[in-house]
């Protein structure tokens, strides 16, 4: 066994995969994650074995789970790639640009509307040069800071269990009743609503329809009839079309309306559901920028959902508009 394998890049890819590996427990979204194909990734991994002549990952179970030399692999892997990217930080503080690349994970259901005013922000008043936009779920969002591949995140999930990392808030949003637009039953109980139309919601492996299940569990309503949807755009199409009715924020209903969908939107009868966007960044690695961001992304936000959606729109973000 080499005591030495050669310190070259294609080992440092062949740990950051091994460890996106780790995270997520399958070959193929860890491919998908370092955007390369699964058999790419299925070579590093067994050219990072072969380096070190062990086996590291028990492919017999599911999901994928390392040995026990896996299990030190993981740790000491995780310690380099966190030394290099630190290295990079410190690199790139320095010189008259000191932010060279920037990446950014972002809400799909906002990436939109902030993708273009974040980007002249980090170019003209900080000077990054290149940037990356990567749009998803809060899920995702988790597995971009975990492996390094985001500075930066604007989520629903501030990661209080992720150490290492500073916060700035951007709004508050309280979740809306959204109806078909030609819907003309009872809209003063979500029970009684419930029994003329169907619920169309996020799905289950979303943290919007986790938290949206949640909070119908709490009132102890039973939803006899769900469509479920991993998109805001899918959610709102169905309920323009009249196959449901469904509980969204401002941010959420924004495509929505740009699209022009006929829908109609009032207060939620239930009061108590509500959500929070946050930027999320590395702590103390970009300087006054992630503040900055969040700034912008607020006033964005607030600007666009008073635009299309007028008093109802304001009122559902007041609570942070003015913070």
């Amino acid at each position: 066994m080499p005591d030495k394998p050669a310190p070259d890049t294609n080992l440092f890819k062949a740990m950051e995969i091994f460890v996106t590996l780790i995270e997520t427990g399958q070959m193929t979204a860890a491919a998908r994650l370092v955007g390369i194909t699964q058999s790419a990734a299925s070579q590093h991994i067994a050219n990072l074995e072969n380096a070190y002549n062990t086996t590291l990952i028990d492919r017999s179970s599911r999901p994928l789970k390392p040995t026990q030399t896996g299990e030190l692999m993981f740790r000491h892997a995780t310690r380099v790639l966190n030394a290099v990217a630190d290295l990079a930080t410190d690199l790139r503080h320095k010189g008259p640009h000191p932010i060279s690349r920037l990446r950014v994970g972002m809400l799909a259901s906002i990436a939109t509307t902030l993708s273009v005013p974040l980007v002249r922000l980090a170019k003209d008043q900080f000077g990054v040069g290149d940037m990356t936009l990567h749009a998803g779920q809060s899920g995702d969002h988790e597995t971009l800071l975990r492996t390094k591949q985001a500075d930066m995140v604007i989520s629903s999930n501030p990661f209080y269990d992720m150490d290492g990392l500073e916060r700035h808030a951007v709004l508050q949003e309280a979740f809306l009743l959204v109806l078909p637009s030609d819907y003309a039953g009872p809209t003063d109980r979500l029970e009684e609503i419930l029994a003329h139309l169907p619920l169309v919601r996020f799905a289950d492996t979303t943290g919007i329809g986790r938290q949206t299940e949640q909070h119908l569990r709490r009132l102890k309503l039973k939803v006899p009839r769900v469509i479920q949807a991993d998109r805001s755009s899918m959610v709102t199409s169905c309920v323009a079309q009249g196959l449901g009715f469904t509980l969204l924020t401002p941010s959420l209903l924004i495509d929505g309306f740009v699209e022009q969908m006929p829908l109609r939107i009032l207060p939620l009868p239930v009061a108590g559901l509500s959500r929070r966007i946050t930027v999320v960044a590395r702590e103390k690695e970009l300087g006054q920028l992630p503040m900055e961001l969040a700034r912008a992304a607020k006033q964005t936000m607030v600007d666009t959902i008073e635009r299309h959606m007028g008093e109802i729109g304001k009122q559902a973000v007041s609570e942070l508009a003015e913070g």
